[in-house]
């Protein structure tokens, strides 16, 4: 890393900051190239082969100007297929990254070339090629606007990931043979108290809520947290065993975009001493929030303006739901003392709720208009056998949902499980606009979590983007044992 820099500056290293835009930019005058390859990755010095999607300078995702499009040429450099999302963009659907039979994988070797119109903020690429996603073939997608340039602030990037050492095939076996917690030995499962004690990593994360001091479950049953025993958390490819430090001025001026690109993880953000500003989710605008503390869905993201208070370094967390366990990184003010940040916090969690999506309002909200179509979807499932269904039936036998072209649409999703869902809507930002059967005018985002044991969340969209479109949980393991579905508009040929 350098140890000094500006605002002005780019960092190197696992795309923990990014440079400030051209001024003034238009649109790319050529297209940018992404590669889809491997690379070696060490892991609390032990080295794994992992995925990778990187730019043309080897830098992990792609960075878009004020003003450019999203001109991109793919190349799979793997010798296997695969498929990459552009997660909360807006393409045409044949453009959007997921493997209908209209638009199927890329074969090795080959390559794809998209142009859209990019929706300016913090957004992400994985891919939707089987269980790719978990050997992290995953990245930032990162669209500046004028606003943000104008802000002159230092943008650093964290990116969390979950990770194994075990393959994602044997991960989802020992899931669905198991009933959950993979590669974990069944002797070890035990169920964990919410109010003592501290997890280790072979604790069963079944937590009772009678007690907890939240509005945003029921207040009795209990929930089941964290599928899988991970090897490690990752920030920035990094462990607290060997952090990312990142160099920021004193008294410096950052905004932070967080990005959860778990795959089946759920984390709090802890900002330790500083006090941040919540000002976009899932890259769209909301009011400020301020907080140290924000919960984090698998897929979200969040938009962070932080105002150093002076010369030192900053530890900023992410801890595990339900759990003690913690990854992070550091800013640090040049010539600061680094000081070892331990990988557990001082105590464990609760499951990340919807306290903070309560709290949010769109500076840009859907226009006041009443509903032409208003549906229910039942999020439903269970550990044991491990299967997750969308109206009582799994992908792909779930029907589709039928849209036509200028709608207003409300779906009401009732959580009827025990696990959290963070749902995902490709092709569209949708507004939540009630929780909990309550009306809200909250924000605009792609990723929302449904609280478990009968949560309610409602959201509502116009329907402006023929197509054929994905409707899925994030939690890569749902999905792939059944919770999605399709959006489809009428009149498109299937």
């Amino acid at each position: 890393m350098f140890d000094r820099m500006t605002r002005r500056r780019v960092l190197a290293g696992a795309g923990a900051t990014l440079a400030l835009p051209r001024i003034g930019a238009a649109h790319a005058a050529a297209p940018m190239r992404l590669t889809a390859g491997t690379r070696m990755l060490e892991v609390n010095g032990r080295a794994a082969r992992v995925y990778s999607l990187v730019d043309d300078g080897g830098r992990p995702g792609l960075t878009l100007d004020p003003g450019d499009r999203f001109n991109v040429t793919l190349q799979n450099a793997l010798a296997e297929p695969t498929i990459i999302h552009w997660h909360g963009q807006l393409p045409d659907w044949k453009q959007d990254g997921f493997p209908w039979p209209q638009t199927p994988p890329l074969p090795a070797g080959s390559y794809k070339a998209y142009d859209f119109v990019a929706v300016p903020g913090t957004f992400w690429m994985h891919s939707h090629q089987g269980l790719q996603e978990q050997g992290l073939m995953a990245a930032p997608l990162i669209v500046r606007d004028a606003a943000t340039v104008a802000e002159d602030r230092q943008e650093v990037v964290l990116t969390l990931h979950d990770f194994s050492f075990r393959a994602p095939d044997e991960l989802l076996a020992g899931l669905t043979k198991s009933g959950g917690m993979a590669g974990m030995a069944m002797g070890s499962m035990n169920s964990m108290q919410m109010t003592s004690g501290s997890m280790s990593d072979s604790s069963m994360s079944k937590m009772p809520m009678s007690g907890m001091s939240t509005t945003d479950m029921p207040p009795s049953g209990s929930v089941d947290l964290n599928d899988i025993g991970y090897d490690a958390f990752l920030a920035n490819d990094r462990t607290l065993a060997d952090p990312d430090i990142v160099r920021v001025e004193a008294s410096g001026r950052i905004r932070l975009r967080v990005i959860n690109g778990a795959s089946s993880s759920q984390f709090w953000l802890d900002l330790g001493g500083l006090t941040g500003q919540v000002v976009a989710v899932d890259g769209h605008a909301v009011r400020p929030v301020g907080g140290r503390r924000f919960p984090l869905a698998t897929a979200q993201r969040l938009d962070i303006l932080l105002d150093l208070p002076a010369a030192g370094s900053f530890p900023i967390v992410a801890v595990l739901e339900g759990s003690d366990r913690q990854t992070g990184f550091i800013l640090a003010t040049p010539g600061a003392s680094v000081g070892k940040v331990a990988d557990k916090a001082s105590k464990m969690t609760p499951p990340v709720d919807l306290s903070l999506e309560r709290r949010l309002s769109a500076v840009t909200p859907l226009a006041a208009r009443a509903a032409d179509s208003r549906q229910t979807i039942v999020l439903s499932g269970a550990m044991q056998p491990y299967a997750w269904s969308l109206n009582m039936a799994a992908w792909p036998k779930v029907p589709p949902l039928m849209l036509t072209e200028g709608q207003r649409v409300e779906i009401d999703l009732i959580n009827a499980s025990t696990m959290a869902h963070p749902m995902h809507l490709h092709g569209h930002a949708f507004q939540v606009v009630g929780i909990g059967g309550k009306p809200v005018q909250g924000a605009v985002r792609d990723t929302v979590l449904v609280p478990p044991l009968g949560g309610q969340v409602r959201i509502a969209f116009d329907a402006g983007n023929p197509g054929r479109w994905a409707f899925h949980c994030h939690n890569l393991y749902h999905m792939m044992t059944g919770m999605m579905m399709e959006f489809r508009y009428r009149g498109i040929e299937v």
